[in-house]
Parts: structure tokens; sequence; C-alpha cells
């Protein structure tokens, strides 16, 4: 029986030794080549702070083109600094093509309520005459004269006076809304 013991550890042995030499070796699945991803684009910049008024909105119009053009005593010729003035006003015109514009002829508050009226129509129609000169067009223009009517300053000076003696471009449609 010891024969029979001997054999029996002998064959355990064998088959222990055998187990750990004809381990099967892990099947491992084949794997891709490892490709980086590619570069991220990158972040789009914020969005710019805008500064100023919106193009072709009245605010627009009037800090860059300037809506109000001034006369002398008893005058309705355009001095230099009128035409320099005017000609901003018709290049914001001819880049906003929809844009329409009342031209209000104003007085100062010397002479007769007539005279003024008149007075301020002439101011306005020589704003039109060289807007539509400039390339408008006088279909987009309406004019009218509020004579001494509507002072922009109250004050009985010259100060005030010289003020009040002007022609008001006012948009009245095709603005853009901002």
């Amino acid at each position: 029986m010891r024969n029979v013991a001997q054999i029996a550890t002998a064959f355990a042995a064998l088959a222990a030794v055998a187990a750990c030499a004809t381990k099967p070796a892990p099947v491992v699945a084949p794997q891709a080549p490892v490709v980086a991803p590619p570069p991220r684009a990158p972040a789009p910049p914020p969005a710019p702070i805008r500064q100023g008024p919106t193009p072709g909105s009245i605010e627009d119009f009037q800090r860059n083109a300037g809506d109000r053009v001034y006369f002398d005593y008893d005058q309705y010729d355009l001095s230099s600094e009128s035409r320099a003035g005017l000609d901003k006003q018709a290049a914001w015109l001819q880049r906003y093509p929809s844009a329409r514009i009342l031209i209000a002829g104003n007085a100062d508050e010397r002479g007769t309520r007539e005279y003024n009226l008149a007075l301020g129509a002439r101011r306005s129609a020589a704003v039109r005459s060289y807007l539509v000169a400039q390339g408008v067009s006088a279909g987009r223009i309406t004019t009218t004269s509020y004579g001494k009517e509507r002072p922009i300053d109250t004050r009985a000076s010259e100060d005030g006076w010289a003020r009040n003696r002007n022609a008001h471009t006012e948009i009245t449609s095709g603005a853009v809304v901002g």
C-alpha cells in the first residue's frame, strides 16, 4: 500500500507541475492603434461689447452725422461749417437709403411770427436743396417751418438766439431700431 500511496503522491505532484507548466496564455483581443484625438478648436472670442449707438439708428444719425445746422442772424445761406455738417448727413442718408427725414427751419424770437415762419421755411429749403445736390433723393425729404415757436434755448441773449437760428433734421422713418 505504501507503493500505491507513493504512486498517488507522485502522480499528484506530476499533475500539479503539469498544470503549472501548461497554463494557457490569456486571450487578449487585438487593440486598435492609439490615435490622439484631433486638437480642439479654440473657443470663439467673446462677443465684443458694443460701444456707441446701433448703426443706422436715430442715435447713430444724431451722434455721427449731426442733426442740426445753424444760421447767422436773418440769414438762410449755408455757412461752410453748415455744409460740412450736411455732408455728414448726406453720407449717412446714402448709407441708409430707407431713412426718411423732416427738416424743420427755426428762427430766434426777434421779428414777427409771420416773418420768422417765412425765414424758417427758407432755412429748411436751403438744407433740403443742399442734401438733394449731394445725392439724397428729394422724395425722402419733407420740410416745415416752426419759425420762433419751438426754441431750443429760452435765454433772451445772443447765445440763446444763436442756438435757435437752426434747421433741425429729424429721422421720421426707416431708421434701425436699436
